[in-house]
């Protein structure tokens, strides 16, 4: 069987000007990780520590997303959702995994409301589906609704900050806490683990997590510090199908650190081949000291921009005490100062009370 090349693909993409500009080279949607099964399995196993996930089979997860996504008559590209059977508990047992992920920088504060909203939709179409099949099913005593578990995968390098908790986004939960449902939802963050610790598991997924902890100079000496060896045995091993999403991976990474893209395309070859003898030294091409240099030039101008702020700061408020002061040499009221002041310089009536009255010599 021809094996479909990921290179090809990327030349396909250039020629219809979707992968254009290094910098607008979008990052891998982590969608399609979380989209295949064999990489959820290993996800579960490694960072949940929950026992009956343990020995989750591939075959055992199958995706739904679609499903609800339509149901919900919305369509969010980072969220997945899916059903696992649990075999080793009966035929019957399932729960369902609803992940999100956040791969920016900011953090989404609404998140848990978002979660509530799959959560809802995935037991009311269960009980929709369970009474096509036995009418009446769902109000009878034996009848109960499947576990949801609830996950974020954050690949950003900034404190995760707000709640996990649900109730945190709920008014007067101190007052009527016992009436506000509630759940916690379980949160992976990417730059929690060492390289090490990601090596370690000696499987895809955590190899996926920790290229994209990739996201400063610094992130990518500590990766070409990693156990090179074990990288390269772990790609060995790769089926074809998660060659293709670490392909693509590195890609984005090589686009993102600024490689040339001839070089970047050699690297994918390389992966494709799983032959990663020079791929890492190839990726030392990467621009990280323009990099560095374009930081401190962005903190240098900064700087400049906070100095100059500072520097107008100080002369308004010399502006708003000369003011002040020369209104009150001319006998103006206080109240009619306040008024003046307020609309000379855009203070609200509070801001300009208060700068009268510091200004004012009784």
């Amino acid at each position: 069987m021809k094996k479909r090349k990921i290179t090809d693909d990327i030349r396909l993409r250039q020629e219809k000007n979707v992968l254009t500009a290094k910098g607008q080279v979008r990052d891998v949607n982590s969608r399609t990780i979380f989209k295949d099964s064999m990489l959820v399995a290993q996800f579960l196993r490694d960072n949940l520590d929950i026992p009956i996930l343990k020995n989750v089979k591939p075959e055992d997860i199958e995706d739904v997303t679609e499903r609800y996504q339509a149901y919900l008559g919305i369509s969010f590209e980072t969220d997945t959702v899916k059903r696992i059977w649990l075999r080793e508990a009966g035929e019957d047992s399932q729960i369902y995994l609803v992940s999100l992920i956040e791969h920016k920088s900011e953090v989404d504060y609404n998140i848990s409301m978002q979660l509530l909203r799959y959560m809802v939709c995935i037991w009311d179409e269960y009980a929709r589906e369970a009474e096509k099949q036995k009418k009446g099913i769902t109000k009878t005593k034996g009848f109960k609704y499947p576990a949801i578990l609830p996950i974020v995968y954050y690949e950003g390098s900034g404190n995760w900050t707000p709640e996990l908790r649900l109730q945190d986004r709920i008014m007067l939960k101190e007052v009527l806490g016992e009436y506000i449902p509630d759940f916690t939802y379980r949160l992976v963050r990417i730059h929690d683990y060492t390289n090490e610790e990601l090596l370690s598991r000696e499987d895809e997924m955590s190899l996926l997590m920790m290229i994209n902890k990739v996201q400063t100079a610094e992130d990518m000496t500590q990766f070409l510090r990693s156990d090179q060896d074990k990288i390269r045995e772990i790609v060995s091993k790769d089926p074809s199908h998660v060659l293709d999403i670490i392909a693509f991976t590195i890609w984005s990474l090589c686009m993102k650190m600024n490689m040339p893209v001839e070089d970047a395309a050699e690297c994918v070859r390389k992966v494709e081949d799983r032959d990663m003898g020079y791929l890492f030294e190839n990726m030392e091409k990467m621009d990280i000291q323009e990099e560095r240099r374009q930081r401190k030039e962005a903190e240098q101008r900064a700087e400049k921009i906070e100095g100059k702020l500072k520097e107008k700061e100080i002369q308004m408020e010399k502006a708003i005490e000369s003011y002040v002061q020369l209104c009150q040499e001319f006998h103006v009221e206080k109240d009619d100062t306040v008024a003046r002041l307020a609309e000379k310089y855009h203070l609200s009536p509070t801001d300009a009370k208060e700068k009268v009255r510091i200004y004012w010599k009784d």
